[in-house]
């Protein structure tokens, strides 16, 4: 559901956004839930969603989505529907003479009924009454109560992996910010978080400036939040611990009942995103190091050249660069990566201006990219830069005969395929040429690495023009290395 504040929602959106916090409701109830669907005319309800509780045993042992009411006048669903008032009835579903509470509630828009929520409580497996027990039912009630005014959902939270649920921790807040209930696992949050004394009796507002005490970075409008009892949601972070809080205001025909405040410790997540954040920095440290030994041997390769005197041993140590060089634009490439996979396109342009540049002494060479290569494995883009490497390389030498011309690599997805054409407006191949004959290095070069790669390649004469068309096509997967 788009990040957006309730009110600005479309029905749709809005019961996706009710399903994205009824958990909540599932949870304090220790109720199963289903979300029934009117049609246009409101004879017909479909079950479009269902939910169990984490906190209690199912009422619904079945999955009842996509189940439909057709024309039942006393139904519970159809009887909330058209009353816009609580239904509800007492049915044995489980068999053996399990009693199971079933309410249906009205899902109100606006002063209009959208849908029907329906509430399933096994009663047997109901756990004895205690402050627990009492603050989530009561916590419940005002939920429902809310849904029947328009009231909930409740402002969404950003992120909702990290989202506390009510088995990580609730708090009871009056509407004088006091304390009067917390859960187990909230108390043992706060501890950790280095809170002194009984939580409950604690005026709420305090309890947390004092936590933050020493945190660095706090959001600059909870302390307003807290005071206006908005919806508010943010993080209180130590070096031994952390807890995620989200307060929910709950109101009831204009009238503030405090809040609920769902809270959850974090620690463990926030250590092991630490631990990701410093492993990534160190890989690509690593790629960023390889990329700087690479142009260094480059560098020390063209030094060599300049002191040779055979032709033969200057080309030798040229193509030898040019190799080096293209593996290290993969590596610098890396380095500014987050992913394992790579954005390939960038990477062929860099190869491609390098081409450029070293084949300028001999002839003005026009190389560019016609099309799209997507994302790449990491594992498979260094070879597949040197394949691109060697066959604009063997396009200028052989292809264009070391003098001017036009390159252009064609890549594509095609049938689970990345085909990669390599063209060129040359003198085109020989007519007894067969791949596999030559002693050419470069040649031997691609067609080991496309092997690698699990895939084929292919020379012949273009049929839109002079010059030569050489085809890659490797398989979209990631390649399995012998």
């Amino acid at each position: 559901m788009p990040n957006r504040d309730p009110a600005s929602l479309t029905d749709l959106e809005w019961l996706e956004a009710f399903i994205g916090q009824w958990h909540l409701l599932a949870d304090l109830s220790f109720s199963d839930l289903l979300l029934w669907l009117p049609d246009e005319d409101g004879d017909v309800f479909t079950c479009v969603a269902q939910i169990r509780p984490v906190t209690g045993p199912t009422a619904l042992e079945d999955d009842v989505t996509g189940e439909v009411i057709g024309h039942e006048p006393d139904h519970q669903v159809v009887v909330a529907y058209l009353t816009g008032e609580i239904a509800e009835t007492s049915d044995n579903q489980l068999g053996a003479g399990i009693p199971v509470d079933v309410w249906a509630v009205p899902v109100i828009r606006d002063g209009r009924c959208i849908a029907v929520l329906e509430r399933h409580t096994n009663q047997m497996g109901m756990r004895a009454t205690g402050a627990l027990e009492e603050n989530y039912l009561e916590a419940a009630d005002v939920l429902t109560s809310m849904l029947l005014e328009g009231n909930f959902p409740l402002a969404p939270w950003t992120d909702k992996a990290l989202a506390p649920k009510v088995g990580d921790g609730v708090v009871r807040v009056q509407p004088g910010g006091v304390v009067t209930y917390a859960s187990p696992n909230a108390i043992t949050g706060f501890r950790r978080l280095g809170a002194q004394g009984d939580v409950e009796g604690e005026d709420f507002e305090q309890l947390i400036r004092t936590l933050w005490r020493g945190v660095e970075e706090v959001g600059q409008t909870v302390q307003s939040d807290l005071k206006q009892q908005r919806s508010v949601e943010f993080d209180v972070e130590h070096q031994r611990a952390s807890m995620r809080f989200v307060l929910l205001p709950l109101h009831v025909h204009g009238e503030s009942l405090g809040m609920l405040v769902l809270c959850r410790d974090t620690t463990d997540i926030r250590r092991r995103d630490r631990m990701l954040v410093t492993k990534d920095a160190t890989i690509r440290e690593i790629h960023h190091r390889v990329k700087n030994n690479l142009q260094t041997v480059a560098a020390l390769l063209r030094m060599q050249s300049r002191r040779l005197t055979s032709e033969e041993g200057r080309e030798a140590l040229r193509d030898a660069t040019r190799r080096v060089s293209s593996i290290a634009v993969v590596h610098d490439t890396l380095s500014h990566s987050f992913d394992e996979d790579l954005a390939f396109d960038a990477v062929c342009d860099r190869i491609l201006r390098m081409v450029g540049d070293l084949a300028s002494a001999s002839g003005q060479v026009d190389a560019q990219r016609v099309g799209s290569f997507g994302v790449i494995p990491a594992d498979a883009a260094t070879s597949l830069a040197m394949v691109i490497t060697e066959l604009c390389q063997n396009a200028i030498e052989h292809g264009l005969g070391s003098g001017s011309g036009c390159i252009e690599v064609r890549p594509r997805r095609d049938a689970g395929e990345l085909v990669i054409d390599v063209v060129d407006d040359g003198v085109g191949l020989p007519g007894d040429f067969v791949l596999g004959n030559q002693t050419s290095l470069g040649l031997a070069i691609i067609s080991t690495l496309v092997s690698d790669l699990g895939g084929t390649i292919a020379m012949s004469r273009r049929d839109d023009g002079p010059g030569t068309l050489a085809r890659v096509a490797l398989p979209l997967g990631r390649p399995s290395r012998a």
